[in-house]
């Protein structure tokens, strides 16, 4: 299975695969708008500004499986995510990033991408996934990395 095979559901319900995004380098990342690290929603609008015409697509996933620290609805994740964040690059869908209910792109991306010795879970919110223009999963970052810190990988990815 190809990661632009995998079914995901945009913020406002529509179905769709990952595929429009073939070619791209793509960012993935669990989010949270109550979370202390919200405020990295600006680093990562600030790359999706700034690197979207060169083939990046920052992909927001929000999830409220670290202590509650997700608004309840989509429509309010949102709102919350466009109007507090300013928020333009796409969102999808709250889902579950660990355990049994997690969603089948996040098992596919810890499975690809481990964490700190080796772990397939993910610790907390913001941890990031960068997936290369062929759809490989390269590297994995921690929640405390700041999007600025992944910006000369990121860079890397596109100009291969």
């Amino acid at each position: 299975m190809s990661i632009y095979d995998f079914e995901v559901t945009g913020i406002r319900g529509e179905k769709q695969t990952l595929e429009p995004y073939r070619g791209q380098v793509l960012l993935i990342v669990n989010t949270a708008t109550k979370c202390g690290l919200a405020p990295q929603f600006a680093g990562l609008q600030s790359l999706h500004e700034k690197y979207h015409d060169r083939g990046l697509a920052v992909l927001g996933f929000p999830s409220g499986q670290f202590r509650d620290q997700e608004l309840g609805q989509n429509e309010e994740i949102a709102q919350d995510c466009e109007l507090n964040h300013g928020v333009t690059f796409p969102l999808f869908s709250k889902i579950d990033v660990n355990g049994a209910n997690a969603h089948p792109l996040f098992k596919y991306l810890c499975e690809e991408a481990r964490g700190f010795l080796g772990s397939k879970r993910i610790k907390w919110n913001f941890t990031k996934f960068v997936v290369d223009r062929q759809g490989r999963v390269c590297k994995r970052f921690s929640p405390t990395d700041k999007p600025e810190q992944m910006e000369s990988f990121i860079v890397k990815q596109l100009d291969k």
